[in-house]
């Protein structure tokens, strides 16, 4: 049976602005009703496998955890990284995770933001390379090429192993267009998918052939780690000395056993908003849509909406995207100079590169409605049986009224609830909290006032993991 490995990490720039540092791609639905880590998922279900084991940044664990529980979907356990370290070390750490109780499954280790319209071939696949992997192999999985496409590295086939799988001749790095022209009229190289089968104490015996350091830095780490909840919390400072370097260069172009199985599958990283374009059904007009979208005289354009109604009239070949508190237009052959607008955002230090106007957390989310010299508003929504930390502030007060739910309020040393219709006031110094003891979703408006309304003017009394 498969352990998959679904690595959550990353915090891609390159989808900006729906693509965010604490809300990256993996955790968006962009091709489907599914996020992509759903999606993820989902597509394991024609293979035997076990419960899939999760790594992701330390600041995205909730996120992954809630994504699952909406879907119920069920897992091994999340593995946080204090830091990122590449795939070599992330791949490890599941390595290690899995042998502990004296097991070696095989490992299948895929990417939370891969889009993979194929599903059936994406299992034939793997079925394919697991007698490879049984035997000791490690299986890379290499993507049939549709086009000389620049932004993907490339595997090199070598000599035939069985009917569906070669030995791998070289892994390339990602050539220029005269080169991948030439790669595809050979018939001998595939995109390299950055997927993996292999058995666990294999990938780990490797490592510590190539990369000993490596494999130390990540013992320590899992030695020292604590159960979390469903959180796997290694230790920072060991974790913070493992070196950086993906298992392309730290393993499988040192291994001599390297073994590639073709996947036609329609695979896609969604790299670009162009690549999107390409995986989403389009109109007789080649228009790809989401969203609450009118169109005039447009073709071959990508046209997102989040929040309001976007028009477009006599365009083409467009990226047009609308979140709460950004709009993109971008020619679709320029959308890889999307991360140049990531960039001066950062030097401006802006927060929309950072996360979105509404911002989850673990009790549920709250998002900013209006912004004055004296006032801020939030719609804030909390989950059943969730609570917000304990907290007070110096310099503002705060109005709650709640418009579904019923709300259990601490105010100082009093707790009451507040029903539908009902409002309170917190006053300056004074500790609260807000509570949902319903079954429902409870939302809440609340109005802050007062002469500082930052986010860091906040004393946190009792805390749950993520404070409001």
């Amino acid at each position: 049976m498969l352990l998959p490995v679904i690595m959550a990490g990353g915090s891609g720039s390159r989808l900006w602005p729906l693509s965010r540092t604490h809300y990256p791609k993996q955790f968006l639905a962009l091709a489907s009703q599914e996020t992509m880590l759903q999606a993820t998922v989902s597509r394991l279900s024609a293979l035997p496998h076990q419960s899939p084991l999760f790594i992701c940044n330390e600041e995205h664990r909730f996120i992954v955890a809630e994504q699952l529980r909406q879907a119920n979907m069920a897992h091994s356990g999340i593995i946080l990284e204090p830091v990122g370290r590449n795939t070599a070390p992330a791949i490890a750490l599941a390595a290690l995770q899995a042998t502990q109780n004296g097991d070696d499954p095989l490992l299948l280790v895929l990417a939370a933001d891969h889009v993979i319209q194929d599903n059936q071939a994406f299992s034939d696949a793997v079925t394919q390379a697991v007698p490879h992997a049984k035997e000791g192999k490690l299986v890379t999985f290499g993507i049939v090429p549709t086009a000389p496409e620049t932004g993907y590295g490339y595997i090199q086939q070598g000599a035939p192993v069985s009917e569906s799988a070669f030995e791998v001749a070289a892994f390339v790095e990602k050539p220029n267009l005269q080169t991948a022209q030439a790669y595809l009229s050979t018939d001998e190289y595939y995109w390299n998918s950055g997927m993996f089968l292999f058995r666990a104490s294999r990938y780990l015996a490797e490592l510590d052939a190539h990369r000993p350091d490596m494999l130390a830095a990540c013992r320590q780490a899992l030695a020292g780690s604590q159960l979390d909840l469903d959180f796997i919390r290694l230790n920072a400072d060991a974790f913070a000395s493992c070196p950086d370097d993906s298992i392309d260069y730290a393993v499988m172009e040192k291994t001599l056993d390297a073994v590639v199985v073709p996947m036609d599958a329609q695979w896609s990283d969604v790299g670009s908003w162009s690549a999107l374009w390409e995986v989403n059904d389009k109109d007789k007009q080649g228009n790809a849509i989401r969203g609450d979208v009118l169109m005039e005289s447009t073709t071959n354009s990508y046209v997102y909406s989040q929040n309001k109604l976007v028009a477009t009239v006599g365009v083409d070949n467009l990226v047009v995207v609308e979140t709460k508190d950004a709009v993109l237009v971008a020619h679709k052959d320029k959308v890889q100079d999307v991360k140049g607008i990531v960039g001066q955002l950062k030097v401006a230090n802006r927060p929309e590169h950072l996360q979105h106007r509404e911002v989850y957390r673990p009790w549920g989310s709250h998002d900013a409605i209006a912004d004055g010299e004296r006032f801020h508003v939030k719609r804030l929504m909390v989950k059943p049986g969730q609570k917000t930390a304990t907290q007070m502030h110096y310099h503002r007060a705060e109005h709650w009224v709640v418009v579904a739910g019923t709300a259990r309020v601490r105010q100082g040393d009093n707790t009451f609830l507040v029903g539908e219709n009902e409002s309170t006031y917190i006053p300056i110094g004074v500790a609260h909290s807000i509570e949902n003891p319903g079954k429902l979703p409870l939302e809440l408006i609340e109005v802050r006032s007062g002469t500082y309304l930052g986010e860091d003017d906040i004393v946190r009394i009792e805390d749950y993991g993520v404070g409001y």
